[in-house]
Order: C-alpha cells, then structure tokens, then sequence
C-alpha cells in the first residue's frame, strides 16, 4: 500500500464522486477508480458503496477513514519534526485565537515574538472555540488560545490569564466620571454587543438573566472592532473586556458590581502533539506575559 492510496481514498471520501475527487487530485478517473480497486483489493474488503448515485462509504470504509487521516495528520507532524530548527533561526507557527482576545491580546504577544523570533512565520487565524478545537485535532494547528471551557478531552488547556467583563464606554458618555456599575442600572442602558455568534454574548445574556435584567441592545456586530468602533462614535455602552481599553484613551472601562463577569483565557493544544520549537517558545512567551500584567 502506497501514501497516494490513502490520499485518493480520502478524496472520495470527502467529495463522494470519482469524478470530482479525480478533478481535485488532478488525474483521470479510471487511474483514481483503480487505485482505489487496489486498495480495497489489499485490504480484503470493500470501502464504498456505488450501488446509489452518491459514492458512500461502508461501514469499513467509515472505520479505515478514521485511521487514514490520522496516519496522514502523523506523517505531517513527522515531517515538521524533521524540519523544526531548535535555534528558531527558522519555521511556522499556526495559532488559532477566539476574536475576543485580538484588541489587546494577541498584539502584545506577537509584537515580543518577532522581535526575539524574526526569522519564524506566523499563521494566525480567528475563529470560535467549538472550530478552534476541531482543528486542533485535525493538526491544523499549533496551539490556540480561548476560554477554559474545553469540549473535547483531547484537548488540554494551560491557564494564561483571568479576563475581566467590564462595561466599555466612550469619555463623552454620562456615566464616563464613575468606576463602578451596578446592575439595575445596566439595565438602563442602551448597549451595542457582539451577537450570539460569540461566547461572550452567552456568557453576557446569563448574566442579565442571573439579574433579572432585559438589556436594551440598540446595534449588535459579529466583530469584536466593530462594536469598539460603536462605542467609540456614539453614546451606546458595551459589554467587553476591560484589557480593551488599556491602550485607548477615549475609552473606559466601569466595573460590574456586585458580581464581576469573569473568564479564564487558556493555551490550547493538541493532547500529546509533537511541540515545535517555536510553539514551546511562543508558550513560554505567552506564560511569562500573563504572569507579568
């Protein structure tokens, strides 16, 4: 059995046509289907099922998947191993982050990475958690950071510091000469948030439902930039972390009272994936950072 029998496996797996899967491998179907004769014929059993107009696959076929794209997520992370340069003079790193943490987290860090690491390319990709981890699993990346709220045992999470919910204003607002907030009076106020698509949002429409709260949510935004920027340019009020307005002066941060929303921020990282040596610098890096502030 060849490596090139497992990849035009998986690509009829994925497509469920030989002619498509042949398109996206760039040969004839008649070499994609006897490659694939070639294979059943070595493993003694039959992986699809073309008796319907869709290619499916058997329950075999199901079973040997599983295996086939973890041998090729093995083989790659082999590879990787082989090429990773321990003096950092050279190399990747894919980070996967969730988009709350790009206002004032993820700056910082990559700022003091390329200034000690300018010679490793970094991949940095926003995405939510649920996605975050599945592709975690599926090596597409070296690390994430998120929330510890981690879904999948084979996941493991390292703690990088507590974000802190606060209630983000601009400095023309009413409220902009007081440090606190309580939460009858949230329930006043006309606020623009992130919409459901983020965590953050859930964990904020628990909050008002712990309170009894019915927010007056006047504009809602699936970028975490763009409700700064509604706050910023009107008199709407947000619910983000406080860490965001540290290196803003027309912003402010108003702390919730009596109970705080509060989250950790995690590393995230594949269960036993081999760790470049950029990916155990970047750690390092994080873990120093978050010890700091």
């Amino acid at each position: 059995m060849l490596l090139r029998h497992i990849h035009y496996f998986l690509a009829v797996a994925e497509h469920r046509n030989f002619t498509r899967a042949a398109a996206a491998l760039y040969v004839s179907q008649p070499a994609l289907s006897q490659q694939i004769k070639q294979l059943e014929e070595s493993l003694g059993t039959r992986l699809f099922d073309r008796s319907g107009r869709r290619i499916t696959l058997t329950d075999a076929g199901h079973v040997y998947a599983g295996y086939a794209r973890r041998a090729l997520r093995d083989l790659e992370e082999g590879k990787r191993a082989i090429h990773d340069v321990n003096d950092l003079s050279r190399g990747t790193l894919r980070i996967a982050i969730t988009p709350t943490f790009t206002p004032y987290l993820i700056g910082p860090l990559v700022r003091r990475f390329h200034r000690r690491y300018a010679n490793i390319r970094l991949q940095i990709e926003e995405m939510s958690q649920e996605r975050m981890e599945e592709r975690l699993l599926d090596d597409d990346f070296d690390l994430g950071i998120a929330f510890d709220d981690v879904h999948n045992a084979d996941i493991e999470s390292r703690f990088l510091l507590e974000e802190r919910l606060a209630l983000v204003i601009n400095r023309d607002h009413p409220l902009a000469g007081q440090q606190s907030l309580d939460a009858p009076t949230l329930g006043t106020l006309s606020l623009a948030l992130l919409n459901a698509e983020f965590a953050t949002r859930e964990q904020i429409d628990s909050y008002c439902r712990q309170h009894e709260l019915q927010p007056k949510v006047m504009m809602e935004a699936n970028s975490v930039n763009a409700v700064i920027e509604m706050v910023r340019n009107t008199p709407l009020a947000s619910l983000l972390p406080a860490q965001v307005t540290q290196q803003r002066e027309d912003l402010l941060a108003l702390t919730l009272t009596p109970a705080e929303l509060k989250r950790n921020a995690v590393l995230l990282l594949r269960k036993g994936a081999y760790q470049s040596a950029a990916a155990r610098a970047f750690i390092s890096l994080a873990e120093a950072f978050s010890a700091a502030e």
